[in-house]
């Protein structure tokens, strides 16, 4: 358990991002690609679903023991309000309203972010747009680790205490790696967000709150469906920066799974991506896939050869900021 990780450094390269090309090339072959990127009609029904369970389930702990509340928080509750903010991604490429109804889509990410406890469905959207034109860019793409992640985080323990707490680091990692000016919209959600919360704690007292929290933390933590997080872009096999997952807990994540397909075409909901990969299948059936997010868990954490440190890197010149 003691075995520090393989790596010491970042896997740099000096070629552009794949995914570019590749929207080019699928294009001209396939130009009914095109039609699919459209709303997800069914996004918006999805989420007021997920979020009225959510504030159902809030009515029904304010009397259970702790120990059942955590239960709950992780079984439960961490299921939901991860997908939830896998909604908030989808949400984030203008999937629920369309590119037309760009406002639309930001307070319907708001509403979406709710449940989540703390706000975030903005502050991610402000960042996101950069993972995707630039990614692997040093300094610019959040999702990659820092430096101190890479070298502290190298033995089997370590990495086992990153994965749990994977949502501090996605949360506090922006203000250090490329820090942006608080935007209008991120104080509404803040303002949003906090007077939910209050009102919550008025109505059923605290235990609803923890479990609200709970819920965020330990299902965006150490959590099945967090394997995604490492799943997405960590270089399980070298000069392949992103993989897909086409398994069953795609039906509950919106289709993240389907990340290469996503990075080739992001404006297309999680819906429709299935019907890219069938339209052409050669330009996806080849590559490595992921074909459990459990196992990348358990490689990540027990494997020498990878860790936070195994994440393409490469640098861009900072084009002109379009939020």
């Amino acid at each position: 358990m003691g075995n520090s990780a393989g790596r010491s450094d970042f896997e740099w390269v000096y070629n552009d991002q794949p995914h570019t090309q590749r929207r080019k090339e699928m294009l001209a072959k396939y130009p009914a690609i095109k039609a699919l990127m459209r709303p997800d009609p069914h996004i918006k029904w999805t989420v007021l679903a997920m979020v009225l369970v959510q504030f159902l389930t809030c009515w029904l702990v304010q009397d259970l023991s702790w120990r059942w509340l955590l239960f709950w928080a992780y079984a439960f509750g961490g299921c939901i309000n991860h997908s939830l903010t896998l909604a908030i991604h989808d949400i984030s490429h203008n999937t629920a309203f369309g590119t037309n109804f760009a406002s639309h889509n930001r307070w319907f990410a708001i509403f979406a972010n709710l449940p989540i406890g703390l706000p975030y469905a903005t502050s991610f959207k402000k960042y996101h747009v950069d993972h995707h034109r630039y990614l692997g860019g040093d300094g610019l793409d959040v999702d990659i680790p820092t430096n101190f992640e890479g070298w502290f985080f190298c033995t089997p323990t370590r990495k086992l205490l990153w994965l749990v707490l994977q949502p501090f680091f996605y949360s506090l990692r922006p203000l250090c790696v490329h820090p942006k000016a608080v935007t209008h919209m991120e104080i509404l959600n803040t303002l949003v967000q906090l007077a939910v919360d209050m009102i919550i704690f008025a109505l059923w007292g605290i235990k609803p709150i923890v479990y609200l929290l709970a819920s965020s933390l330990l299902g965006l933590g150490l959590h099945p469906i967090s394997g995604h997080f490492v799943a997405e872009h960590y270089m399980f096999m070298k000069g392949h920066e992103t993989y897909s997952y086409y398994g069953p807990l795609n039906w509950i994540t919106f289709n993240v799974g389907y990340h290469m397909e996503h990075h080739d075409f992001p404006s297309i909901p999680g819906c429709y991506l299935p019907l890219v990969r069938k339209i052409a299948p050669e330009y996806y059936d080849h590559l490595p896939q992921h074909y459990s997010w459990v196992k990348v868990l358990w490689d990540f954490v027990f494997e020498d050869s990878l860790g936070p440190y195994s994440r393409v890197k490469r640098k861009y010149k900072l084009a002109e900021d379009r939020l």
